[in-house]
């Protein structure tokens, strides 16, 4: 069977022949008028079959297409002929993902090869500088239709690498641009205007889920209907346009919706927003029965975004509460799928059977559907859909008890959420999976899976969490891969040591504990009786008069905890030595070495170290010879106090000044920078241009779950989470340069964080940190700089991190003034033991 390649080669060298002779039997004159005229129209036919091989999935032949015509407009000198191939070539790339060089096209095409960094995702530029440049030369384009449509092209693709500001500053620019001319082009910038903050409220949602501190979420509660409403207005300005034509509504209307049922969802679970709850499903039905009673207006659209408006329709009605809409939501699906094969478009079969799994109302149905739907995901291996339709296929299976094919299914769609992740994660760490919707449910489904088992794979349920944890982690921190190591991987190590993993999973606790010799043991109680004891010791960790908490509150609860998740598991542990745990959302606010036997605390036994995911980077003794340290801490308030982000009611650190002495004292070479000295841009300099092994800080410093907050205080400014990556980027690639120890004194976890180790292993993760000891509590000023100078005792006289801690927290804990877990209890070390 000739291909529609073929075809169109064959077709387009007969005409050229053609065109040739033709030519050749002319006028001078006529013959460079003729020639001009054939390329014309070869440029025109080559654009169309551009587009007509886009529609069937063939992008890369669609960008070859494209730079042919690309070349034969410059011959031409055709301005306006190039802008509108380059416009054409950034489709393809879209299509392609590679969303990066989409936008620099779209530079080349609008002649903005001056703004350096615009598409860059790894480029911090000014926000002022770039939206003067932006506007400036927006401001110089010429109002034609191919102009505007490819700045519109360029504020859409910067909206999907995450660049919302300068997406936003370009159409913007470009609706004024468009008005002095009445274009046609207004409705879609208004539409372009709209998914931008659409896309901001969406980010703002996630976050709110994500983060736990309930001042932080009032914060971003109170933010999201903002959002919200501007989305809605640019939806409804551009429905009200007058003349406006019915595709440009519907689509506009089509986005309205999808908006309002995420808005009522969210309504939903807030206290005091009944009426605005009530007034938004008023405004969703409405909606719904304009857009199904002018149902026209999709035949309006071309064949490709008419199916895509069908499903987008189809999907949103399966979301909203009512029955009698899953039978349009079903008829419209089907419309889709009649589309669909009429145009043989893999990618949009895949869609539409996978939507009529969703809206479909029986089991076996929604089974041949979504298997349907992954079949010709994975003919055109598309793991960006096929993931989505594994998923459905493995929640199925497991309800089914068709274990084998659930965990297939549930395999291969990590496996492919890791891969798109991975590559989302390459282009810019803002674009993410809506995590805890999309990829979490699926890890621990899976886990759940495999430990129904009479005899579970829990090397696997290791991997599985340990995938997941990771994954938790980058998410927060919108960063790219981490380099961290697998602790079954690790290497030259003299000794294994005792791993315990603490795995929630909702209804159960799962404990399983991996012993030297390798062999792995397995413990799971009912999580109802262990979390009201957790949610307690929580709430006294983090109150703010935990000092005054009787000693016997905070052991009655590490006791039942103990006894719950560890007792089970003790014939399996060392009678000493190190422990390494690895931790599972409200447990990573809880110190190990607080669980309590009865009669001795965990930390008398043993020495305790935290990793996320059971991850770290390679662990190394640190010897005598690194004992160099870069030394900065605040004994005073400072102006970056005031900042909106600073941690509340912090106080003079008078102590800090002795701390640093001590350390100074306790180090064989160090540089430190006390309160005016301790400028983010000394801090820096220090940092790039010395090698320290050990890097201590004592200053106010906040873990949070949101990485903004998960800030240490400087003098002039806050340092988040982010500008230590971009302190410390390049200088820690060559693992001869790792920051051997971080120590982050006088730090606390904000109020109502369950996973306050997610913000300590971030910062050691961004600071390339191979050790990082942490306090999970604003501890006692005094007693912590004489636990100071005690652990760095420990570390000259070689002992291991881990255990140099311990012999510190001890010597704490012997201490009559000392001895109650608030001064000893909150130090935490994250990463290598050694």
């Amino acid at each position: 069977m000739i291909s529609l390649q073929c075809c169109f080669k064959y077709l387009f060298s007969g005409i050229l022949g053609l065109s040739l002779i033709l030519i050749q039997s002319s006028s001078p004159a006529q013959t460079v008028k003729k020639e001009k005229e054939f390329l014309k129209n070869q440029a025109a036919s080559l654009t169309s079959s551009g587009h007509e091989q886009l529609a069937l999935d063939q992008a890369n032949e669609a960008l070859k297409t494209w730079q042919e015509s690309t070349k034969i407009y410059r011959q031409l000198n055709d301005q306006e002929g190039i802008t509108e191939s380059l416009i054409n070539q950034n489709l393809a790339f879209q299509a392609l993902g590679l969303h990066k060089q989409a936008c620099n096209t779209l530079l080349e095409a609008l002649n903005f090869n001056t703004i350096l960094g615009i598409c860059d995702t790894t480029l911090q530029q000014p926000a002022l500088t770039q939206k003067e440049q932006l506007t400036t030369l927006i401001g110089k384009q010429e109002a034609t239709s191919v102009n505007l449509l490819g700045l519109q092209n360029l504020g859409e693709v910067l909206r999907i690498l995450g660049k919302l500001n300068e997406s936003e500053t370009v159409l913007q620019e470009t609706l004024t641009l468009a008005k002095l001319v009445s274009s046609s082009k207004i409705s879609g910038i208004y539409l372009s205007l709209g998914n931008i903050e659409q896309t901001i409220y969406q980010q703002l949602q996630d976050k709110y889920s994500w983060i736990e501190e309930p001042l932080f979420r009032e914060q971003i509660a109170n933010i999201i209907p903002q959002k919200a409403q501007k989305s809605l207005w640019y939806y409804q300005t551009l429905e009200n346009i007058p003349n406006i034509s019915k595709s440009a509504k519907l689509q506009a209307q089509l986005n309205h919706l999808t908006l309002l049922i995420s808005w009522e969802k969210w309504l939903s679970h807030q206290p005091n927003q009944a009426n605005i709850h009530q007034k938004v499903n008023q405004q969703i039905r409405a909606l719904v029965n304009q857009i199904d009673g002018n149902s026209s207006a999709f035949l309006e659209l071309s064949l490709e975004p008419s199916i895509h408006a069908r499903l987008n329709f189809a999907n949103n009605l399966s979301q909203i509460p009512d029955e009698q809409l899953k039978s349009v939501a079903i008829r419209y699906a089907k419309l889709a799928l009649k589309m669909a094969e009429t145009i043989n478009s893999i990618r949009w079969l895949s869609y539409s059977f996978g939507t009529l799994g969703k809206v479909s109302t029986q089991t076996e149905q929604k089974q041949a559907y979504f298997t349907k739907a992954l079949g010709f995901a994975q003919s055109i291996r598309a793991s960006d859909i096929a993931y989505e339709w594994q998923q459905q296929l493995g929640l199925i299976y497991q309800k089914q008890g068709k274990t084998e094919l659930a965990i297939q299914n549930y395999n291969a769609a990590i496996a492919n959420m890791t891969e798109v992740r991975d590559s989302l994660l390459s282009t810019n760490g803002d674009l993410q999976f809506s995590f805890q919707s999309e990829m979490e449910p699926t890890y621990r489904n899976y886990m759940r899976l495999l430990l129904t088992s009479p005899n579970p794979d829990l090397k696997r349920v290791i991997e599985i969490n340990e995938g997941l944890q990771i994954a938790r982690l980058e998410n927060f921190l919108r960063c790219g891969k981490l380099d961290l190591v697998a602790l079954n991987q690790l290497q030259n190590l003299k000794s294994a040591p005792t791993v315990i993993h603490i795995i929630d999973l909702g209804d159960t606790i799962e404990v399983i504990a991996q012993s030297t010799d390798g062999s792995l043991h397995h413990h799971s109680i009912e999580s109802k009786l262990v979390r009201f004891q957790i949610d307690h010791l929580l709430e006294a960790l983090q109150n703010e008069n935990f000092s005054e908490v009787g000693e016997s509150s905070i052991t009655t609860s590490s006791q039942v905890i103990y006894e719950k998740l560890i007792a089970p598991i003790k014939t399996y542990l060392p009678l000493s030595g190190t422990l390494v745990f690895t931790l599972d959302k409200s447990f990573q606010s809880i110190p190990m070495a607080l669980l309590y036997d009865g009669k001795h605390y965990l930390i008398e036994r043993y020495s305790i170290a935290e990793t996320l995911g059971s991850r770290i980077r390679q662990p190394r003794v640190l010897h005598e010879n690194q004992m160099i340290a870069l030394i900065a801490g605040l004994s005073k308030l400072s102006p970056s106090s005031i900042d909106p982000n600073a941690p509340k009611n912090m106080e003079n650190l008078l102590p800090s000044k002795q701390e640093i002495e001590n350390v100074e004292k306790q180090t064989k070479s160090s540089v430190a920078l006390l309160d005016k000295k301790f400028t983010l841009k000394r801090f820096k300099e220090e940092l790039t241009q010395n090698n320290f092994p050990i890097v201590h800080i004592t200053t106010h410093g906040q873990f949070s779950s949101d990485p903004l907050k998960t800030v240490l205080v400087a003098y002039d400014k806050l340092i988040n989470i982010r500008d230590f990556d971009s302190l410390i980027r390049g200088k820690t690639e060559n693992s001869q340069d790792a920051i051997e120890l971080l120590v982050l004194s006088a730090c606390e976890t904000a109020k109502g964080n369950k996973q306050s180790a997610m913000g300590i292993a971030g910062m050691a993760a961004q600071a390339g940190a191979r050790s990082t000891v942490a306090t999970l509590w604003r501890v006692d000023a005094d007693s912590t700089a004489l636990l100071m100078q005690e652990f760095y005792k420990g570390l000259n006289n070689g002992l291991p991190k881990a255990e140099a801690l311990r012999q510190a927290q001890l010597s704490l804990l012997s201490n009559p003034k000392y001895k109650k877990a608030y001064y000893w209890g909150g130090f935490l070390l994250v990463g290598s033991w050694l």
